[in-house]
């Protein structure tokens, strides 16, 4: 028999690469047990990109759902892993010193045993630091590999990233195949390059599905000394996201590995469990086409993770150019006409901004300016017009050192707008504020948490904390999935049908006088500005719902009827009413 392999469940990743959001707390201290039950995973990735702000968005606090989570796993001896984005640490922007040294202590506290070290552009100077202050904090510092194909992302290249990575303290290493284009013969070379000057290295292999090359990578990394293979379940595998445990399981013990074998009672529990999340609320954020496996990939390179980002930016450029068109006497572009002439443009312009890995940030960037270029073409104006901060800042070398050549056409727009190139080491450049976030959560009376974990929180993801300490965050979340509902319900129902199919449910909420309506007042009878009720807010009988100012000056209160869930508002703040009119429609509870 071949050597042990061990099996990661990415759950985290398959929402991140399938959809917008993850799910609460509540469904992931459901879902742990059960995934422990499978008894086919070593390792579950318990945190990482996206996780953290998408918990914030939706009202909840991410340090609850990530101590929660990883505790079974803790537990029961399973390793816990997250994501780590390097200088960016947890954001798509960058982080300061202070900031991510801190990271590594709270992670550790929280029940993350390894972070997953990584650099969009694969700058050692981005990852070094991070290896050595999670390895303080008392983690396993994994060096990761950003794979993709190009000329200049050779045997040699990895292998010499790799031996620095280690030299730096990492035990183990991750060959990251985010875009899945990865081709398996040189992931196999590198794997065995690796083992065979490292041969005490762990080494994770972690490949998205979407072009199709995963299952012959993962072969090929096992047959040349890989020892852990990420994996997703059913119902959120394949498309642009991972290959299923059972596959894979299958694959490598028909190859004569040493695998565990898959509880399938637990699995099919499992699978259910995911699959009610999905028809619960998070269904309404995942985009069809993360679902799709595409072979047009293999051309552009992007990851599975931003698909889902990808097509929504598309469909919103796609109106505008179609109508630059209509005004020219072109034909109108499909959908697929779209997509083809995107994948087409990044393909042009990723060697022209020196070839970075098409991994968060850089990957949003790249197609960013692709995108743009897309509507400049249309409008005459050529390429590279309007490119922000963000993405001059990764062609400047402000992010880290550019792996490949900046074509001399963007140097030259460089230098006529007055902008230089740096080859300083990125984390020199950002000064370090945890001291300001300290004070602002003096001020604001807040508690800094269990081993400095609200401040970290706040510290890594400052707007939407502040969000979520309000309160807002929570109404704009369930105001967002009242639209997607909606939008989703439209779709099969004509506008008239669905307006019926609402106030069917739903009591009318009726101006009992004429006036102004206003939805809150201040103490001493003066109307408040305020933000509106939002869609899905729940009301009790007898509750407020909003002030009308009469005509003659007398305030009159509107109840929220028997109380329920606001389902739609007809009239603004200051707005003028009739007696009569239908100001907003509240779903009667059940």
């Amino acid at each position: 028999m071949k050597k042990k392999i061990q099996f990661s469940l990415v759950y985290r990743d398959m929402w991140q690469s399938s959809g917008k959001f993850q799910p609460r707390k509540d469904q992931l201290e459901r879902i742990a047990p059960v995934i422990i039950e499978m008894g086919c995973f070593s390792r579950v990735e318990t945190n990482g990109g996206a996780f953290e702000q998408v918990c914030l968005l939706a009202g909840e606090n991410p340090n609850d759902a990530v101590r929660a989570f990883c505790k079974p796993f803790n537990e029961a001896g399973i390793k816990t892993h997250m994501l780590d984005r390097g200088l960016n640490a947890l954001r798509m922007y960058t982080v300061p010193d202070d900031v991510r040294a801190l990271m590594y202590k709270v992670k550790h506290a929280q029940g993350v045993d390894i972070p997953r070290i990584f650099d969009g552009l694969n700058d050692v100077r981005n990852i070094i630091p991070s290896i050595k202050w999670a390895a303080e904090a008392g983690m396993t510092p994994q060096g990761t590999l950003c794979i993709t194909t190009s000329p200049i992302h050779t045997l040699e290249y990895y292998s010499e990233m790799a031996d620095q990575l280690i030299e730096a303290g990492a035990k183990e290493i991750c060959l990251k195949d985010m875009a899945g284009i990865g081709q398996p013969a040189l992931l196999g070379q590198l794997t065995k390059a690796i083992k065979t000057k490292h041969p005490d290295i762990i080494i994770e292999y972690h490949g998205h599905t979407g072009p199709g090359l995963a299952m012959a990578s993962i072969l090929e990394v096992c047959n040349n000394g890989a020892d852990i293979i990420d994996c997703a379940i059913e119902p959120m595998a394949w498309g642009k996201v991972h290959s299923d445990v059972i596959s894979v399981q299958s694959m490598l013990k028909n190859e004569g590995f040493d695998v565990p074998e898959i509880n399938m009672a637990a699995y099919m529990k499992a699978r259910a469990m995911t699959q009610e999340f999905i028809d619960e609320w998070l269904g309404y954020f995942i985009n069809p086409q993360n679902q799709l496996m595409s072979s047009l990939l293999l051309g552009c390179g992007l990851p599975g993770g931003m698909m889902g980002s990808m097509m929504a930016d598309l469909a919103g450029i796609h109106g505008t150019i179609n109508n630059i068109r209509k005004k020219k006497g072109d034909a109108e572009l499909s959908t697929d006409d779209m997509l083809i002439k995107l994948f087409d443009e990044v393909a042009y312009v990723w060697p022209r901004v020196g070839y970075p890995p098409l991994v968060t940030p850089f990957s949003q960037y790249v197609k960013n300016i692709a995108l743009m270029n897309l509507l400049t073409i249309e409008q005459g104006k050529g390429r590279f017009v309007m490119m922000d901060e963000s993405m001059w800042g990764m062609i400047l070398g402000r992010s880290g050192k550019i792996p490949g050549t900046i074509d001399p056409e963007i140097i030259e727009l460089a230098k006529k707008q007055g902008r230089e190139f740096t080859d300083a080491d990125p984390h020199t450049l950002i000064p370090n504020n945890l001291e300001d976030f300290k004070k602002e959560m003096d001020e604001n009376g807040w508690d800094y948490g269990q081993d400095n974990e609200e401040l970290f929180e706040l510290a890594m993801h400052p707007e939407q904390y502040r969000n979520y300490k309000s309160g807002q965050a929570k109404k704009n979340f369930l105001a967002d999935l009242q639209k997607a509902k909606d939008a989703k319900l439209g779709s099969k129902l004509s506008l008239e049908e669905l307006a019926a199919f609402k106030h069917a449910k739903a009591d009318a909420l009726v101006a009992p006088v004429k006036g102004q309506l206003f939805w809150e007042f201040n103490g001493d009878g003066e109307c408040a500005p305020t933000v509106e009720p939002y869609i899905g807010k729940e009301y009790n009988e007898g509750d407020v719902f909003c002030y009308i100012v009469a005509t003659w000056g007398e305030i009159v209160t509107v109840p929220a009827a028997l109380g329920g869930k606001l389902v739609e508002i007809n009239a603004k703040q200051g707005s003028k009413v009739n007696k009569g009119d239908v100001m907003a429609y509240i779903e009667r509870p059940q």
